[in-house]
């Protein structure tokens, strides 16, 4: 019988990058082929109203989404459901198009069951990124749109690139994602400072009504991103999303010393700094927790640790199309356990003891 683990070993065989390509083919099929979408989404998407929430005006039926970076340039929304998730976020994507950095810049690890990408925003750019998205916007799942400056603006025009991708972008989104905790567009984690998160958040509010997020890196000391995002939600930010890649490369012997980390090395640092941060600002803003989450447990774990939602991308490499539904039918036998009759009761669940 055909499996996952029958059409990983030959996508493995391929560079992580060209096999990347192969699945955003398959998935385009698949969002464009009823017969194949249709079976699929019956299998993997799970519809209970245990795991329903309504969140920045619309409804997420399972809280578990697709992180950035999968999806760069809207070309795959359609088929996300048949995977399983509840929502999808689509980027980074800059206002013009760049091709990232040198290749090879994506790297596996399989006994590890993480990945190495130095991508750098490789993207098509806002305009082409948009006409992708309005064929497909409003969705059947919420989309988030995740933005950041590109490789050639000076750190002191950034601004003027969030601001014109929020313009572009706040009609064909659900929410926005402002991205400056990446580690492969240099100088971008400069920007993680106190002074131009509230510059861009005052006027983010003035653009939109729609919310905007905030994705910040691992790697900083768990004082410093709590007062980053306190700076932000006082500003108007409207969730925070923890946490991007690491560049922490202790946690992968012979890894790269370039580029950042995501998979199941991450899953502990991830936690750790989520957890750090919930316990201040849990019940003051939604927050997201994405970072080496691949099962149902892990994910359990963070939203009682006060995730709203979950993202996951790294482990979908590792363990297939099923993750999802796993992930999703896991959280709800973990509630059935706990005698929680709706996730709303979990999130934030330990922070109450």
């Amino acid at each position: 019988m055909f499996t996952y683990n029958t059409l990983k070993k030959f996508l493995f065989k391929f560079e992580p990058e060209t096999a990347h390509h192969m699945a955003e083919l398959g998935l385009k099929v698949i969002g464009n082929c009823k017969l194949i979408k249709n079976p699929m989404e019956k299998k993997n998407f799970i519809s209970d109203s245990k795991l329903s929430q309504e969140l920045f005006g619309v409804k997420f039926v399972n809280p578990v989404g697709l992180a950035a970076g999968f999806d760069k340039n809207a070309t795959m929304v359609k088929s996300m459901p048949a995977l399983g998730f509840g929502f999808t976020e689509i980027g980074t994507m800059t206002p013009r198009p760049q091709d990232g950095n040198a290749k090879p810049r994506m790297f596996r690890y399989p006994e590890h069951k993480s990945v190495q990408n130095a991508m750098g925003f490789n993207n098509e750019g806002a305009h082409k990124v948009l006409k992708n998205l309005k064929k497909v916007y409003p969705a059947n799942i919420p989309v988030g749109v995740n933005i950041g400056k590109n490789k050639t603006t000076p750190e002191k025009f950034a601004l003027s690139d969030y601001k014109s991708l929020i313009k572009k972008f706040e009609q064909t989104s659900d929410y926005l994602v402002i991205n400056i905790s990446s580690p492969n567009t240099p100088n971008l984690r400069d920007l993680q400072n106190e002074e131009f998160i509230t510059e861009l958040f005052t006027m983010a509010k003035d653009l939109t009504k729609k919310p905007i997020l905030l994705k910040i890196a691992p790697d900083m000391q768990a004082n410093v991103a709590i007062d980053l995002c306190k700076s932000a939600i006082k500003a108007g930010c409207a969730g925070i999303i923890a946490t991007n890649t690491t560049i922490d490369y202790d946690l992968v012997p012979n890894c790269q010393n370039f580029g950042g980390l995501s998979g199941a090395c991450l899953t502990e640092k991830s936690y750790n700094l989520f957890k750090e941060i919930a316990k201040e600002l849990f019940g003051k803003t939604i927050l997201i927790s994405a970072g080496g989450i691949s099962s149902g447990e892990q994910a359990y774990a963070r939203i009682k640790a006060g995730a709203t939602l979950v993202q996951a991308y790294s482990g979908l490499i590792f363990e297939g199309p099923s993750m999802v539904r796993k992930i999703n039918e896991e959280i709800l036998e973990l509630m059935a356990k706990d005698g929680y009759e709706n996730i709303q009761e979990a999130i934030g669940a330990d922070l109450s003891k």
